[in-house]
């Protein structure tokens, strides 16, 4: 391989600025099925950074039904779903979810990035006005910057400035796009009064229900099923709450066909494997069931548990739901405090800038409905001795969360 040593010597440049700046990264080595526990390195420890909130991901029939999917189908879909990647599978788990989502159509992504990028850049470009809620998750801000249409980015949840952008006359069509539940804070957008703005204005709306799918709604819907809203666009994953992989966007016939028709980072990439399809239409089956209401009852306790065991003053102000956010502040302390509670047994992996804003960093505590009253006492009491330790000789973080970007 030849590269210039200049190109080699400026690569390094910039990657000591990421360490002289405590922002350098590294991916965990994680090994096991997933799980409540998992195995970091060559220690055994309590899962608190994982998206599989209801157990799925290592459910034994979802396993079960990829690996029998597998010996039928195969292990690729061998193509774009334009040309011939569109198996059965694809189409009888879309079918399902238009249907639990109560809505005529729906599409399948090969991840929310994927899916959000197609969509915001299929509907709208330069005569369009896009309004984005500040803390929206990377993938959205990627998409409205594709879109080539006049991006508008209002304060959080701040109703009263969305409503006043969507008066601006001239536009041909008008999007206001925002998270259900938001990934780094875990608060919860005011769906309701967003919807009836958009009624108002003539706009559209765009939910994203990343972290919402499996969690919220009679059935895990998301929010806006619980909260009876019926967004123009409903964007989900399937590789959190669903356990598999892969994204859903769901709305009328027209929208899709548009989005079969424009949306790049569908038909520019190779499908999801059919046998994949089969193990997430299982796993929706017990989203969907009894069980899967029993699941979210005990992850909803968890995560009220969680909040009530804290140490005082880093329980969030940011609502009950089943992502906690423990504010530390600076970059290096957050990732002391990660580190220390990774040597207690406890994964809280830290989250620092461009994820969140510089100075607000934080472990993110994600609950599962599968951890345990001793599991959620012994992540408390690490994060507490951890907190101990690195603060042994200045004041402790007491700050709460409401404030992340990315």
């Amino acid at each position: 391989m030849r590269v210039d040593p200049k190109l080699h010597s400026s690569w390094s440049t910039e990657l000591e600025e990421l360490r002289a700046r405590n922002l350098y990264r590294a991916m965990p080595e994680m090994r096991g099925m997933p799980g409540r526990t998992g195995i970091v390195g060559d220690q055994e420890v309590l899962n608190f950074s994982s998206n599989n909130y209801l157990g799925l991901a290592g459910h034994p029939l979802v396993a079960r039904s990829l690996a029998e999917s597998a010996l039928r189908c195969g292990s690729g879909s061998t193509a774009s779903r334009l040309i011939a990647g569109n198996s059965e599978a694809h189409r009888e788990l879309e079918n399902f979810i238009a249907k639990w989502k109560e809505v005529p159509a729906a599409l399948v992504f090969g991840s929310g990035y994927q899916a959000n990028l197609g969509t915001l850049s299929s509907l709208a470009a330069a005569p369009d006005l896009i309004l984005s809620d500040e803390l929206n998750h990377a993938s959205i801000i990627d998409g409205c910057r594709l879109s080539r249409a006049q991006v508008k980015v209002y304060p959080h949840k701040d109703l009263e400035n969305v409503e006043c952008l969507l008066k601006a006359p001239g536009f041909r069509r008008k999007v206001v796009v925002t998270e259900s539940v938001f990934s780094m804070d875990g608060d919860c957008a005011p769906l309701k009064e967003l919807d009836e703005i958009c009624s108002r204005r003539g706009a559209l709306l765009m939910v994203d229900e990343a972290h919402a799918t499996g969690v919220f709604g009679p059935d895990g819907q998301g929010l806006a099923q619980e909260l009876g809203v019926v967004p123009e666009i409903q964007m989900g994953t399937l590789g959190k709450g669903v356990g598999t992989c892969g994204a859903y966007v769901a709305g009328s016939k027209e929208l899709i066909e548009l989005l079969v028709n424009k949306a790049r980072s569908l038909i520019y990439t190779t499908a999801l494997p059919p046998a994949l399809m089969c193990a997430t239409l299982t796993a929706l089956g017990i989203v969907a069931s009894q069980e899967g209401k029993e699941r979210r009852l005990r992850l909803w306790e968890n995560a009220k548990t969680f909040r009530e065991m804290l140490p005082p003053g880093l329980a969030p102000n940011t609502g009950p739901s089943h992502i906690v956010p423990v504010l530390i502040g600076e970059s290096s302390a957050t990732m002391e405090v990660s580190s220390e509670c990774l040597s207690r047994g406890v994964f809280a992996h830290g989250i620092r800038y461009p994820t969140v804003p510089e100075g607000t960093a934080r472990l993110r505590f994600t609950l599962m409905s599968d951890h345990t009253r001793e599991d959620l006492r012994a992540a408390t009491a690490a994060l507490a001795a951890a907190i101990d330790k690195v603060y042994s000789h200045q004041e402790r973080p007491r700050r709460s969360c409401g404030s992340s970007n990315l």
